[in-house]
């Protein structure tokens, strides 16, 4: 699969130079999924332009989401006709945007779609995610179909985390382009 057909979903605020994701996009031409506004993510707005991108694509994707973009891959392959464009799906770190601290940050985004996925997914859980509980993320793979990976104590699995290059995260990925 050609790099520009792995999509990479950051969530809310984007992903940092110091992020995997975006390490990941310097060091294998990766595509970041641009939202309009990171600052104050809207669902519809959020969707649509994950929409746009998967049908402009000139072959089947994988999606790599971080947090609030975990979220946004499920409700996106909850009401898209293309969702049978993703050949796959490395979720890392969702957000639980039914938590009222985060639910009063990020208005719009509650309930949660739960719809099993239409395609392979692997969702990977830290056990000290401030903004997830490890058993709240194993309920999200649950609901989802996703294969759960506990991603042991990296709080939200971001740049704060330490993770860097994260090559874990790429012997992942690389497991769903084999499937």
């Amino acid at each position: 699969m050609t790099p520009s057909r792995i999509l990479l979903l950051p969530g809310w605020q984007n992903s940092g130079p110091d992020h995997w994701q975006s390490r990941w996009a310097v060091q294998h031409g990766y595509y970041r999924v641009e939202q309009h506004d990171w600052m104050r993510p809207l669902r519809g707005d959020w969707s649509a332009r994950l929409e746009e991108t998967v049908v402009d694509a000139d072959g089947p994707v994988v999606l790599v989401a971080h947090s609030l973009g975990c979220l946004l891959t499920a409700w996106w392959a909850a009401h898209s006709p293309n969702a049978h464009r993703v050949q796959g799906a490395l979720l890392v770190a969702p957000g639980d945007v039914e938590r009222p601290d985060l639910a009063a940050q990020i208005r719009g985004w509650a309930p949660i779609a739960r719809r099993p996925l239409p395609f392979p997914a692997l969702l990977v859980g830290s056990r000290n995610d401030p903004y997830c509980s490890f058993e709240r993320a194993e309920s999200l793979a649950q609901a989802w179909g996703a294969r759960f990976i506990d991603g042991g104590e990296r709080g939200h699995l971001n740049a704060e985390s330490g993770l860097a290059d994260w090559p874990e995260g790429q012997a992942l990925l690389h497991t769903l382009l084999k499937d």
